[in-house]
């Protein structure tokens, strides 16, 4: 039986898991060894390390499991309607694509395995989605909702707290590697301009538009 079987168990797909009593959500996921898994990939670096563990698991017992088709688009790129979720990879692998200004074709950003975490960004802000993710296989996975981060908020607002914060410090993480990424490509196009300069210098008395 597959870690998305065993963690959701009697509880079926689709039915909203801040609907259950607080003690039947704590027993359930108290008690699961697979539960406990799960909660150890959302503590994991791909997701939000930041996380202890009882919080971990707290957040999990909110989540609810969904299966994604191979070839699935889970997120569209510049989506503003359906924004309010993030999605915990259980099982199988998303291709993370982003379409450029100067590109037709959507370029390949990362491949996304069992323990990395999607669409927090939008489920924060509510703004439009930043990049595409579609199931390269078929994928397995625990889906927190705004509806459930809200009750989550109502019952545990300590724990709820500390995943936004762990939130908002994995994309203050992802700020600062774009950050150092656009300052790499500034230093290699003033390279790039110095060699083309001194391949073809320009004549004296005239200036490059």
């Amino acid at each position: 039986m597959s870690l998305f079987d065993k963690l959701f168990g009697s509880h079926r797909q689709g039915d909203a898991p801040e609907s259950r009593l607080p003690a039947e959500r704590l027993a359930a996921v108290g008690a699961s060894d697979a539960a406990h898994r799960a909660a150890q990939m959302l503590r994991a670096p791909t997701a939000l390390m930041q996380l202890a563990e009882h919080e971990a698991l707290a957040v999990v017992g909110f989540m609810r499991p969904r299966v994604f088709k191979r070839g699935t688009e889970i997120i569209r790129q510049g989506e503003t309607a359906d924004t309010g979720f993030m999605v915990l990879v259980l099982e199988g692998e998303i291709t993370v694509e982003s379409l450029m200004a100067s590109r037709v074709n959507a370029a390949t950003v990362k491949v996304l395995g069992p323990g990395s975490l999607i669409g927090e960004m939008a489920l924060v802000d509510g703004a439009a989605r930043s990049a595409s993710c579609t199931a390269s296989t078929e994928v397995k996975c625990a889906v927190l909702t705004r509806e459930s981060l809200e009750a989550l908020t109502t019952e545990q607002p300590a724990t709820a707290a500390k995943l936004m914060t762990a939130v908002a410090q994995r994309l203050a993480e992802r700020l600062r590697e774009s950050s150092h990424k656009l300052q790499v490509y500034s230093k290699l196009v003033d390279t790039l301009q110095e060699e083309v300069d001194r391949l073809m210098p320009t004549p004296q008395g005239k200036h490059r538009s």
